[in-house]
């Protein structure tokens, strides 16, 4: 699981369990255009606790993988279909192996996507993990609401928007049920896998693995739990 060049680089692992690393770019995608393959989900495959989010080859769909167990979205005539296999590539992807988790549970007055952020950033801290590395986190529990799209490029379009890409393939709302949220969090990758006005990249399933996909706003439940990755 190792890579090279800016936009396939490798995080040095410190002193937690984890090393993030990515290929592919947002800026690639955005400002070039460019939804060639950078990666292959069959390298992960036969690896243990892997977490990975990304998007599909030609933006054809949202790459999802929990502990290993792929939930790779697509639409297909206005459905959404969940592919369990590793026959995917990426044009963005994102991943680390996590052996084990702290989880905490989070205040009652951290609901939206910037507390969120804030909390983790403050969490992370506390627990001695390197702000200027990236590191994976996980949400669980019930979501009042949580906003997701899959998305599902129109062949040819080279003109790249964030509401573009939301609305091109499906979307919706996932209201008052539980699910399983992996998001990576940096302050120094933007335009790489993250937008520049947020430090997370967040996907979502739901416990009944109907629904994966990209975060795009959350109003999260009482009693949610983060899970950071556990230092040693």
């Amino acid at each position: 699981m190792a890579c090279g060049t800016e936009d396939n680089k490798t995080v040095s692992e410190s002193i937690v369990n984890f090393k993030v690393e990515y290929k592919g770019a947002l800026k690639a995608i955005m400002h070039k255009g460019d939804l060639s393959s950078k990666a292959n989900l069959r390298d992960l495959e036969n690896f243990e606790h892997v977490y990975a989010l990304g998007a599909m080859e030609n933006l054809k769909g949202e790459i999802q993988i929990f502990d290993s167990k792929a939930y790779n979205t697509m639409t297909s005539d206005d459905a959404l279909i969940v592919d369990s296999s590793f026959n995917k590539k990426a044009s963005l992807l994102v991943y680390a192996r996590v052996n084990k988790w702290k989880a905490f549970t989070l205040p009652s007055d951290v609901v939206g996507y910037k507390q969120l952020e804030k909390y983790i950033e403050e969490m992370a801290k506390k627990n001695q993990i390197q702000m200027d590395e990236p590191f994976p986190f996980l949400i669980e529990g019930k979501v009042k609401a949580c906003d997701w799209h899959v998305i599902n490029w129109k062949d040819g379009d080279t003109e790249h928007s964030h509401d573009k890409h939301i609305n091109s393939g499906l979307n919706g709302t996932i209201a008052n049920k539980p699910v399983e949220m992996l998001g990576f969090f940096s302050n120094s990758h933007h335009a790489i896998f993250t937008h520049h006005t947020t430090n997370m990249h967040i996907h979502v399933k739901t416990a009944d693995n109907k629904i994966a996909g990209h975060v795009d706003d959350i109003t999260l439940g009482e009693g949610t739990t983060l899970k950071l990755p556990y230092v040693k």
